[in-house]
């Protein structure tokens, strides 16, 4: 008897075919995500069918779709966020799930620097006149003695103040589990309100529920700031974001993260939006690391260290 997988990830094993390779060698059959893209609640029940394990995504495992999928054993997360999981209902039918958690550390910070500098430089500017033959120079901002809310300090927001404080930057912190004997390097623990007054530059780093920025938090930022989300979409007001980009209170921003994706909202007609499609984690490096990670999680999950015989 063989033992199906069903991909929830909208890409598996691309530049590297090693998580792959080893389900096939355990004697699994690999069912890939037909559509290549997160898959809503009613495809991922009817993907789920026959399965004893997931490789997940960002698809909608509620109770629903895991007292559907009467086989599933095991869901291995690729990434970090389980928000879209229903543990309660995973403990009670006798699922077991598990996630990546260090794996996109690296390529996130590193994305998040690529996009600051992008946005503080003016590159798409540049890029965008000298397309149509135009050159003019534009005053940018450097980092150094800039100040820098990071809002949540886990694995990601630390090696992204490692990047930042490396180039100069002020660093400021918040977030609700900190104290101040937990930070070794400079940083300055703030409120949420603190830090938002008084920060030139807002990462969001949380792992939480819930809106973050608001309306009453954006009418307290610092008049021409600049705002980076790679953690999560719903951290973020969208409408009151954009009033604030309207007012000229956010001067800029980069999102790569969306209450709905694939994104089709207003975000796309403001030109000092910068926008990427929920990518940060997407290099060779942290694919491969992830995918790997969550091959193990899963085979171990399962019992399944040894190929399974016909």
């Amino acid at each position: 008897m063989s033992y199906r997988i069903s991909i929830g990830v909208s890409s598996f094993a691309v530049e590297d075919e090693t998580p792959k390779t080893i389900l096939e060698e355990a004697g699994l059959i690999i069912v890939p995500n037909p559509f290549q893209r997160r898959l809503t609640e009613k495809e991922i029940i009817a993907h789920l069918k026959g399965s004893i394990g997931l490789i997940a995504g960002l698809e909608p495992l509620n109770r629903k779709v895991l007292k559907s999928a009467q086989h599933l054993k095991a869901i291995a997360r690729v990434g970090i966020g389980m928000d879209n999981i229903d543990f309660d209902a995973a403990r009670e039918l006798g699922i077991k799930v598990s996630n990546t958690p260090d794996g996109p550390t690296e390529a996130v910070a590193e994305m998040c620097l690529a996009a600051l500098l992008t946005i503080l430089r003016q590159l798409p500017y540049f890029n965008t006149d000298m397309s149509k033959g135009v050159w003019k120079k534009r005053i940018g901002t450097s980092l150094k003695g800039t100040k820098v809310l990071l809002i949540g300090y886990g694995r990601i927001g630390r090696r992204f103040g490692d990047l930042l404080r490396f180039l100069g930057g002020e660093i400021l912190v918040t977030d609700p589990v900190l104290t101040e004997e937990m930070l070794e390097c400079g940083e300055r623990l703030v409120s949420l309100e603190e830090g938002i007054r008084e920060a030139e530059i807002i990462s969001l780093h949380a792992n939480c529920i819930g809106v973050i920025l608001g309306p009453k938090e954006f009418e307290l930022i610092r008049p021409g700031a600049v705002l980076l989300n790679s953690a999560r979409g719903q951290l973020i007001d969208e409408e009151a974001l954009i009033r604030a980009l309207q007012k000229g209170t956010v001067a800029s921003a980069w999102i790569d993260t969306f209450w709905r994706e694939p994104y089709s909202g207003s975000l796309r007609d403001f030109e000092q939006v910068l926008l990427t499609p929920h990518v940060s984690t997407y290099t060779r490096q942290c694919r491969r690391n992830m995918e790997m990670s969550a091959v193990q999680n899963l085979l171990k999950d399962l019992n399944l260290k040894q190929p399974i015989k016909s």
